[in-house]
């Protein structure tokens, strides 16, 4: 009797310190709930050679950081070791649920709520806690049906393995019509002719407006999965201005080349790239649109087919150069080379620069609408010699307000200067990595004067060898200039 009394005894207090173990699963979304999957069908997980498979010891992430935008938001995850995750989509709400095995919860992960901004346009709330012993959910509640995919990416730069969660609409929004449906809202510039104020604002914009959500957004109008896309019609007025696209380098998980004094490259280049659009914007019959708006990763090839897709005539891409040497400085302007570079100098530039891939983080496994599209011929020997006459014209003008790295022009194998039809080059405005430098790229005058400078070189390009036609709005801009 006394023994029986004792298995139970025992029997009950294992039990009740089973139940004050167990975690609680009302924060936290199970497997099985839903009503079906935002992505019919939609589950990944990570691949089976993965040699996190086999570590049972618990590990917790370095870091964790959202970047949001209107084309994607990822989320990325970073961790010493690679990373073993299953991924799985619940509609009835929408919902995202990544489960990783062999991570703790700490600091970096009781963050991740916060990071979630309010004009986030696919991300409503991040919640994290313990699924089981052993593995961590993360569950990101959606604003509207989504198209997720994520990678476990290799280390690079400064950083470790990081798993990459890539957040697309389920039908992306055609730019041409972003930027034409902008224009409604747009403040009219004070000299721009009046004929000319319709096509005013054709700033890409990323996130919705302050009273509306993504679930309200307008019907695409982009063709079937797998049919050419036709871009929507655009008026004659709108057809005629002269289209710049300007590129901030960088960005996102990317940051650049960095300073002694902690500037950063991607920072400067868009704070730059924002004050050479709005001076473009007051110029009559012209207009620019940034190819990045915001603190987010672009891949370089997807840069070249943004512009293309917005009709543009010129590209120029906007840099701050780094060397090994701080004494390096001043000013530079490239374009493409099919038959490798022009110097050393220009050679180790491209290989750093084409490496923003690497760092920024391509996910090779999305769908992304960027790198799906068919590569070009880059036998393109007559937009090469376009992208030469351009950047002479913002050198020359560049000579007048800094110094000049090289006198001439240079070329190397950029990756983000390849497009088979769009005159195109990179400007790097100054050595970030030269203390002197650094302190004018962080200066709000000699950004305003950059700026200023480069939109003067591009006018005189476009005044000289207008695109074909838009020859009329090309001849405004001369009479204004003279």
């Amino acid at each position: 009797m006394l023994n029986t009394d004792l298995f139970r005894f025992v029997f009950l207090v294992a039990f009740l310190a089973g139940l004050s173990c167990a975690t609680p699963a009302a924060p936290l979304d199970s497997g099985s709930g839903g009503t079906g999957l935002t992505v019919p069908g939609f589950i990944q997980t990570a691949p089976p050679n993965n040699p996190s498979a086999t570590n049972s010891v618990l590990s917790s992430l370095l870091g964790a950081r959202l970047w949001p935008a209107h084309d994607y938001t990822r989320l990325t995850l970073e961790a010493r070791s690679p990373i073993k995750w299953n991924l799985f989509a619940i509609d009835a709400p929408d919902r995202l649920v990544l489960d990783i095995e062999g991570i703790e919860p700490n600091a970096v992960t009781d963050s991740l709520a916060s990071r979630v901004k309010g004009d986030d346009p696919w991300v409503r709330s991040i919640r994290v806690g313990r699924f089981k012993p052993g593995t961590l959910r993360i569950v990101l509640d959606l604003k509207a049906p989504v198209k997720p995919s994520a990678s476990l990416l290799e280390p690079a730069g400064d950083y470790g393995y990081r798993l990459v969660l890539d957040i697309y609409p389920v039908e992306g929004s055609d730019p041409i019509l972003v930027l034409l449906e902008s224009k409604d809202s747009a403040k009219p510039q004070q000299n721009r002719p009046a004929e000319l104020k319709a096509g005013a604002n054709t700033t890409l914009d990323r996130s919705f407006p302050e009273n509306k959500s993504p679930e309200t957004k307008q019907p695409s109008t982009k063709p079937a999965e797998g049919q050419p896309g036709e871009p929507p019609p655009v008026s004659l007025l709108e057809s005629q201005l002269v289209t710049i696209a300007v590129d901030a380098g960088h960005g996102g998980e990317d940051p650049g080349a960095h300073g002694e004094g902690g500037t950063l490259e991607k920072e400067v280049t868009l704070l730059i790239a924002k004050r050479v659009k709005a001076k473009i914007d007051a110029e009559p019959g012209m207009r620019a649109v940034l190819v990045r708006d915001g603190d987010y990763f672009i891949p370089l090839l997807g840069r070249t087919l943004k512009a293309r897709q917005f009709r543009a005539d010129v590209f120029v891409s906007i840099h701050a150069d780094a060397f090994i040497n701080q004494e390096a400085r001043g000013s530079s302007v490239f374009i493409l080379s099919e038959r490798g570079a022009s110097s050393v100098a220009a050679r180790w530039l491209a290989n750093k620069e084409n490496q923003a891939d690497l760092i920024g983080g391509v996910n090779i496994h999305a769908r992304d609408p960027y790198l799906a599209q068919t590569l070009f011929d880059l036998s393109q020997t007559a937009t090469i010699q376009d992208s030469q006459r351009l950047a002479r014209y913002v050198l020359k003008e560049l000579s007048g307000l800094n110094r000049l790295h090289k006198g001439e022009v240079e070329q190397a194998g950029f990756a983000v200067l390849k497009s088979p039809d769009i005159p195109s080059i990179l400007v790097e405005t100054a050595f970030i990595t030269n203390p002197d430098d650094e302190k004018r790229l962080t200066d709000e005058r000699y950004q305003d004067e950059l700026a200023t400078t480069l939109v003067r070189g591009l006018k005189r390009y476009v005044i000289a060898h207008p695109p074909p036609g838009k020859a009329r709005l090309s001849s405004s801009v001369k009479n204004k200039s003279q």
